[in-house]
């Protein structure tokens, strides 16, 4: 089912059924990006709830001025970052002990090169994360990463490249 159908049930008093259609077309990509960004699983699954929490609130109030998909990643990259926020404000912030027992998470099934990768994405400022997960395990164009993350453009190139030439950087020295 398309966004524009969702939405048309939605409106039309399908709330329930077009939200939970709206859940089971975007959860699984939403948790991925949620996931690449705190690392834990549990975490990521809070962080998923609470995105989908917010968009239920806000649906009402969506104009459809981006498309479904770019709103809720905006949401949950938002979620994310907040909830990384209140994890450092906190002196808890987790990323690299989460990369640290990556290998040894049920979920995970990487080797050593993909270990090194998210450890050393881990060490990147919550920002420039979000901008590197987009662009490289998304695929996502400068573009759209611009609606979700609300950023110009040249500030998320110049940000992706920064991100790159880190982990480059921390994935030669780790694999050494």
């Amino acid at each position: 089912m398309t966004d524009q159908e969702i939405l048309k049930l939605y409106r039309e008093g399908g709330r329930e059924a077009a939200f939970r259609l709206l859940v089971q077309t975007y959860k699984e990509r939403l948790y991925w990006h949620i996931r690449r960004m705190v690392l834990d699983h549990d975490d990521a699954d809070d962080c998923l709830q609470n995105t989908f929490l917010k968009a239920w609130r806000s649906l009402d109030g969506f104009r459809g001025d981006a498309r479904l998909y770019t709103w809720l990643y905006r949401i949950a990259t938002n979620e994310t970052l907040t909830f990384l926020s209140n994890q450092q404000k906190r002196g808890e912030y987790v990323g690299l002990d989460a990369a640290d027992r990556l290998s040894s998470d049920t979920w995970f099934d990487g080797d050593r090169v993909q270990a090194a990768l998210h450890k050393a994405i881990a060490k990147l400022p919550p920002k420039q994360k979000a901008v590197f997960n987009l662009r490289y395990f998304e695929e996502m164009p400068y573009e759209q990463i611009s609606r979700v993350l609300e950023t110009s453009e040249g500030a998320l190139k110049a940000s992706y490249h920064h991100a790159y030439e880190k982990v480059k950087a921390w994935m030669q020295a780790a694999l050494d």
